[in-house]
């Protein structure tokens, strides 16, 4: 997981990092566990969330076994609770350029 790897780094700018997925609460525990996650990993019930930001990919079929999954983003939210920036893939394969999400967050 890239975050991981870079997460140290928008803690040191003071940035908290967290992850959200509608994967199982067990599974996510076996994640945190396996690889030392050390930012929560949060468990999208019924895909509220994913839903609300409107990020839910529906390109593929009901049955298909990535029906529904979120499009790969990173938002940087401030204290309020609003969304400062947003990074997105239309590809569930890819993942947004780090380096311009930590510039980005450089400049909150």
């Amino acid at each position: 997981m890239q975050l991981l790897e870079i997460s140290d780094q928008f803690e040191a700018m003071g940035i908290n990092v967290a992850a959200i997925t509608y994967d199982s609460v067990e599974l996510l525990k076996t994640v945190q566990e396996d690889q030392d996650v050390r930012f929560p990993l949060l468990h999208d019930e019924d895909v509220t969330h994913v839903n609300a930001f409107g990020i839910r990919n529906l390109d593929y079929e009901p049955g298909h076994r990535i029906y529904g999954i979120p499009y790969p983003g990173i938002f940087l939210i401030d204290a309020n609770g609003v969304i400062k920036a947003k990074f997105a893939e239309e590809r569930y394969q890819d993942r947004p350029p780090f380096e311009d999400v930590l510039e980005a967050a450089a400049k909150l």
